[in-house]
């Protein structure tokens, strides 16, 4: 079994070098421009209005995305990608290659400046979320259908795998740090967990239609996490909002300054923030590691012969070590965003303790 994970994992790195990193490497060096290990990193990892495959033969093969956009004066535009290659400009719209909103699509008012118009464009992230979205969707489906049919045997294969980690997630972790009312956050948890699970290994298949750098978008993440922020709130109990502005503290503590009530209330926004940065910089600092020490062939080439064969032996070794990490952490990012979601739900939902004032005796 690791033998067959090590091999995946060495077939993903040689993939993605070949076919996205040299090529565009070679294609800043035909034309003489100077390698921005910050900008390709960065250029990898961010969202995107095409979804580039390979450079052959100096030509570009990528699938352009549609652009949906609604300007200043409220018109919708929708074309394709294609014709904003290169700097070009149409309809007014264009991408931004330095700025605040660089690689984004903007528009100029009437002031001249750049503004961002509405843009629900399906980019390279979306296209990807559609993608994940649907294998959720057919795994879930297949498996009720298993036992619509009334069949008592459980599946096997996939379909026995997904069985068995759903079980898992919502026996082991929702169902005791949630409490009774747990089926009526099951739903969502487990959708979450499945998506950022299938997302994170999708991040790691170089190959289309994977490859998205999805939660390692902060975006994403945060929307997650502002889901989870409105579920532990309008959910929370009076025992919840009354441990938040009146504590169970010495009343120094909370009057005539509420010290410790501005300390719970601003928990109220940190939990979910850590949940968003927690998913986010881990993801992304993985993907952005791998990217890195590639880039290090790349360096090492003005160093010599011998130099430059050290460091691609150095790099290949550590990129396919951080890509082994990388397979373990999209499985514990998922495990814990949901049982954290879980245990902050739990604990806005927590009944409140019976209390003895027991007097010390000497």
């Amino acid at each position: 079994m690791k033998k067959s994970i090590k091999n995946i994992s060495n077939l993903l790195l040689l993939v993605s070098l070949f076919f996205f990193i040299i090529p565009t490497v070679q294609a800043q060096n035909e034309e003489n421009e100077e390698l921005s290990i910050k900008e390709l990193i960065f250029e990898h990892l961010s969202d995107s209005y095409k979804w580039h495959f390979f450079i052959l033969n100096e030509k570009d093969f990528s699938l352009h995305l549609p652009v949906i956009v609604r300007n200043e004066s409220g018109q919708w535009h929708v074309f394709s990608s294609s014709r904003l290659e290169k700097g070009a400009s149409y309809e007014g719209f264009y991408i931004a290659h330095e700025g605040q909103y660089i690689h984004k699509i903007v528009e100029k008012n009437l002031a001249g400046d750049e503004i961002r118009p509405w843009d629900f464009s399906i980019t390279k992230n979306v296209l990807a979320m559609f993608v994940s979205i649907t294998i959720i969707l057919l795994s879930f489906m297949s498996l009720a259908r298993w036992y619509k049919k009334g069949r008592v045997k459980p599946p096997g294969g996939y379909l026995g795998i997904v069985e068995v980690v759903l079980l898992n997630i919502q026996d082991e972790v929702i169902k005791p740090c949630v409490g009774d009312d747990y089926k009526k956050f099951s739903p969502f948890l487990l959708t979450a967990f499945f998506f950022i699970l299938i997302n994170n290994f999708m991040g790691l298949i170089p190959v289309f239609p994977f490859g998205a750098n999805v939660t390692g978008n902060i975006t994403i993440t945060f929307f997650l996490s502002f889901i989870t922020f409105l579920l532990i709130n309008i959910n929370g109990n009076k025992h919840y909002w009354k441990e938040i502005f009146w504590p169970h503290v010495p009343l120094w503590l909370k009057c005539p300054f509420p010290l410790i009530p501005i300390m719970e209330f601003w928990g109220i926004l940190m939990k979910p923030a850590a949940l968003m940065v927690r998913l986010f910089a881990n993801v992304m600092a993985g993907h952005a590691m791998v990217l890195g020490l590639i880039c290090l062939i790349f360096i090492s080439v003005s160093m010599g012969a011998a130099a430059n064969a050290g460091m691609s032996f150095v790099a290949v070794f550590f990129s396919v070590f951080i890509s082994l990490i990388e397979i373990l952490v999209s499985l514990i990012q998922a495990y814990v965003f949901v049982l954290l979601s879980a245990v902050f739900i739990g604990m806005s939902r927590a009944k409140p303790e019976r209390r003895e004032h027991v007097s010390d005796t000497v």
